[in-house]
């Protein structure tokens, strides 16, 4: 029985994975028969054992727009997704969308960047962010969303698909005033996030205590699994910044998704190219099994 699974992945929008480069790779590691995912765009196939040279085959599969990741073959499937919202279900900061409207975008984004890249205080910096957009129109939430917010390809087809069978939760460390739209739009089980608060119709540049963040991800890995009676090994975690690295370590499956270079460095399963499909891909779905 196989002990490991290889799974090579590209950009759906732009599919170029080799067959000729998936066989060479399988045959130099002895592997078993290439199963194809989806035509030109991802593939597995089964390893007895983890290969010594896999990081130096990782870096030039990188250079080849190809991303790489190898997992145990058991237990791939899992049975709850667990999400974060900014720069990974949307592809944007709805702070920085809100920054922007506000007139402070530039400064907003530059702290937005350090605070996702682990070099300041998660807290600290969403408290600081906030009070720059004291007294912004509450309105401007939904213009925001309506009109800045684009989401990630892959999404509908991920979150479809894992409801399907099991449980999913957005967690994030933006604001209950987007994640309950996004949520909604992608059709997520649950949402958790911080709170604006709103005073006569604008924002008062104060989040409602406690700040959702590092370790509330974690804490709501822990009561969602608690609650569902499943084990965090059922679990597949999705993140770009710092403040995921907790739920990513705790998750079976932790997915750091085109992500923060100290971010993907923590982390075993990087996806630089591929969308977010390549999380069905990683638990062994083809594209026809798709909801």
């Amino acid at each position: 029985m196989s002990a490991f699974t290889v799974t090579l992945l590209t950009d759906p929008a732009a599919p170029a994975l080799d067959p000729a480069l998936a066989e060479a790779l399988r045959n130099a590691w002895g592997g078993g028969e290439i199963r194809w995912l989806a035509p030109d765009e991802a593939a597995e196939f089964d390893l007895p054992a983890l290969p010594d040279n896999r990081d130096s085959v990782w870096s030039d599969l990188q250079a080849q727009r190809v991303d790489m990741a190898i997992q145990p073959s058991e237990g791939r499937r899992k049975k709850m997704l667990l999400a974060d919202m900014d720069s990974t279900m949307i592809e944007q900061e709805c702070i920085d969308e809100l920054a922007e409207v506000a007139g402070v975008g530039e400064h907003v984004r530059a702290i937005t960047a350090r605070a996702m890249n682990g070099e300041l205080d998660f807290d600290g910096a969403l408290r600081e962010r906030v009070g720059l957009l004291k007294d912004l129109d509450a309105a401007v939430i939904d213009r925001v969303v309506a009109e800045r917010i684009t989401y990630r390809s892959g999404g509908d087809a991920l979150v479809r698909t894992m409801n399907a069978t099991g449980y999913t939760a957005l967690v994030s460390g933006g604001f209950t005033a987007f994640t309950a739209r996004v949520a909604a739009h992608l059709g997520f089980n649950e949402n958790r996030a911080n709170t604006l608060e709103i005073a006569d119709g604008k924002l008062t540049g104060v989040v409602t205590p406690p700040i959702l963040g590092r370790e509330a991800k974690i804490v709501a890995l822990e009561e969602i699994t608690a609650r569902l009676g499943i084990a965090e090994s059922d679990v597949m975690a999705v993140g770009d910044g710092a403040n995921d690295l907790g739920m990513l370590h705790r998750a079976g499956a932790g997915v750091a998704l085109h992500a923060k270079p100290a971010v993907a460095a923590q982390c075993d399963l990087r996806i630089n190219f591929g969308d977010l499909s390549s999380l069905l891909f990683l638990q062994g779905y083809s594209a026809a099994e798709f909801r």
